[in-house]
């Protein structure tokens, strides 16, 4: 049946017609900062650990958002007209922000709430030079009041100086150089270097990025981003832009695809959402390929070898993650503009992978081993897409804690569009890539309420998760997500058994997943910026579950506790995690640049050695971590490094917990806690620490 240019073929899912709110257009004008409520919450929170705030009441019916705390679903229109009410004020917002004469700002998203709050995204530039890590949001009220700013950098954007000593070319050499250690295939520098301020770490310097292209070792696009030190040549970061995926051949049965029709063929143009394209790269590994198209309006048979089933499975993810974004999240398409981005199916040969890139806005499946496993399912779909919405909103860098952050982001909602789908030929599961068999034992590629189960991924956080892959780095903020929605312990859902444990030992009561993916989702697009580590998720999601629910609701405790059981974090209670705790409460002053000091606690009471998942709870106020190497040291003097110098970003203060594996120690004896300030103009004390035996 033909509807306008539209038709739906019987292989893809149909999705609803979502509702539409329209929001009263609102003018910022330039107001003193007032931080209030739950605002004050995360106006600086950069890297911090457990936040507070100034108690909310909680709504009058509980487990219900509080009316008109979540945004509403802007058109692009509607979204447009709001970014240029607020690129037209963004001078005035610097001046008020504080920010020097050299620094500009560029607008880059917007999102409204219901109330009237507004929401916007800035990137900044110093001297006409990118500002890289110096993206921040403003949350303004109805009033047109600042309500809070969340910065990716608390440092002030001051570079020494803009003249760069070294010359591009060498940066150029480093660059590539980066490139081949990762054994990438004919590596060339598609983007010569260009000067950019380095803010994301440490104090702003100005340096190149260099992006080198060609192919990862497996086969992989590359677009390796590399920061180098303009004045030293040191390498100061580097990140891979091809955000990689996992996925699996999901046969969906027969579901309805929204197709276009031109002339007497039909092709997979998707006209309800945005014009997603679905291309034929048939083999190919560059350019768009071919778009699918024929005489009938019905795509594959089902199977593998016919290279339109990928498609279909790849068309229809699409349009139900789209159709997700939108009626969940109220968010038209990745970048809110109502544009779809495009698919490309059948890339390169035997690849057993599938990408995200922002340079084409297009999501890339490969076959699988022996090209009999497309990777082309929902889940997939929906992973590969969520990357480019995590580029066009918080923007976490895919590397360290950040990068594992991002990739969990991709598996939370690859898994909520799972459930949303309610495809009974593919159920909903926390369950990543179930049905591919790679490791050719039916198993999945990870698990959501025990992410360790893969034998790489990590349950829960530790002072080391920076330095593994992105993939696996993503383990605790998954089995968070899992916690929040589920809670601890064993259970089944839609017929699959999970048992998920808690870092500390207590148990976790879910919400359930409709008030977790709301929470997750609001803190990525205003919470999150391209610096969050898992510190800072924390101190994001209860700022985005005090805004819905209240920082007296159950909610706001769920996750305080949900994080706890992954190690980040405090209690609801205030607890660190059960068992037999040991504490001082002292204060020890923090020289500045100077020598180490310790602070004591002496257990007493256990026999044997330590446990596997010793929990130490750091409270120190400094006006600067980065400087800081936190280390516990164990009775007979081994030293665990909780946090290293130079690590942890530019915010102020700590306050974590850090799991730590002690099980080689006597428990009884005395512990220290050792702190060193390892750079000047910065002050700092140890208020307190915990030690606890879960």
């Amino acid at each position: 049946m033909l509807r306008d240019s539209s038709s739906h073929r019987r292989t893809s899912h149909t999705g609803t017609t979502p509702g539409r709110t329209t929001p009263t257009r609102t003018t910022r004008r330039a107001a003193a900062v007032a931080l209030v409520g739950v605002s004050a919450l995360i106006a600086a929170a950069v890297q911090s650990g457990a936040a507070t705030a100034a108690p909310e009441k909680a709504p009058s019916a509980a487990g219900k958002v509080i009316p008109g705390a979540e945004s509403v679903k802007l058109t692009p229109a509607q979204r447009a007209e709001l970014i240029r009410t607020a690129d037209a004020s963004k001078a005035a917002t610097a001046e008020e922000l504080g920010l020097g004469a050299e620094e500009k700002l560029v607008v880059r998203d917007v999102l409204k709430d219901g109330n009237g709050t507004v929401h916007t995204r800035y990137e900044r530039t110093y001297d006409g030079l990118p500002v890289l890590g110096g993206d921040l949001v403003v949350k303004s009220t109805k009033a047109d009041a600042t309500a809070a700013v969340v910065k990716a950098t608390r440092a002030a954007v001051k570079p020494a100086t803009t003249t760069a000593k070294l010359p591009a070319a060498k940066a150029e050499t480093q660059a590539l150089a980066a490139a081949k250690a990762e054994d990438a295939k004919s590596p060339d520098v598609t983007k010569a270097p260009r000067k950019v301020i380095w803010a994301a770490d440490g104090t702003p310097t100005l340096a190149y990025e260099t992006v080198v292209g060609g192919f990862q070792h497996d086969g992989t696009p590359q677009e390796l981003h590399v920061i180098t030190d303009a004045a030293t040549g040191e390498k100061l970061y580097e990140w891979e832009a091809i955000e990689t995926g996992t996925g699996n051949t999901v046969y969906s049965g027969t579901v309805n695809l929204t197709t276009t029709q031109s002339g007497s063929a039909f092709n997979l143009t998707d006209g309800a959402r945005g014009n997603h394209k679905t291309y034929n790269l048939n083999r190919g590994t560059s350019g768009t390929g071919t778009l699918f198209s024929g005489a009938d309006d019905v795509w594959g048979n089902g199977t593998p070898s016919n290279l339109e089933s990928a498609a279909a499975d790849a068309h229809y993810g699409a349009a139900l993650t789209w159709d997700y974004y939108k009626n969940v999240h109220g968010r038209s398409g990745i970048r809110g503009d109502g544009v779809g981005a495009y698919s490309r199916v059948h890339y390169g040969n035997n690849y057993v992978n599938a990408f995200w890139s922002d340079s084409c806005f297009c999501m890339t499946y490969g076959d699988g081993s022996g090209n009999a496993n497309p990777l082309t399912s929902i889940d997939v779909a929906a992973h590969e897409m969520t990357h480019g919405l995590t580029s066009n909103t918080a923007g976490l860098n895919y590397s360290g804690e950040s990068g594992g952050l991002n990739e969990a982001t991709s598996d939370i909602f690859g898994s909520t569009v799972e459930f949303y789908a309610a495809n009974s030929s593919d159920v909903g599961d926390y369950l990543i890539g179930e049905e591919i068999n790679i490791n050719g034992d039916g198993t999945p590629l990870r698990y959501m309420d025990r992410p360790s189960r893969d034998g790489s991924s990590k349950d829960s956080w530790y002072s080391g998760l920076g330095s593994i892959d992105v993939h696996y780095s993503s383990g605790p903020a998954n089995h968070f997500f899992y916690l929040l929605s589920e809670g601890s312990g064993a259970k089944t859902v839609n017929g699959v058994s999970y048992d998920s444990p808690t870092a500390d030992g207590l148990p976790v009561t879910g919400i359930g997943r409709d008030k977790a993916e709301k929470i997750w989702f609001r803190a990525l697009t205003t919470k999150f910026t391209s610096t969050t580590n898992y510190a800072a998720a924390r101190t994001g999601t209860l700022a985005a579950t005090g805004e819905l629910y209240g920082t007296t609701s159950a909610e706001y405790k769920a996750v305080q506790d949900a994080w706890a059981g992954v190690a980040v974090g405090t209690r609801s209670g205030g607890g660190g995690g059960g068992g037999t705790s040991f504490e001082n409460t002292a204060d020890v002053s923090i020289p500045d640049n100077g020598a180490a000091v310790t602070s004591s606690v002496t257990v007493s009471g256990r026999t044997g050695n330590a446990p596997s998942n010793l929990q130490v709870a750091v409270d120190i106020t400094h006006t600067y971590i980065g400087d800081l190497q936190v280390q516990l040291v164990a009775p007979d003097g081994t030293a665990y490094t909780l946090k290293g110098y130079g690590t942890g970003g530019s915010s102020d203060n700590i306050n974590t917990t850090y799991t730590v594996n002690a099980s080689s120690e006597v428990a009884n004896g005395v512990w220290q806690l050792r702190v060193q300030d390892n750079a000047a103009q910065d002050s700092g004390r140890i208020n307190g620490w915990k030690l606890t035996f879960p």
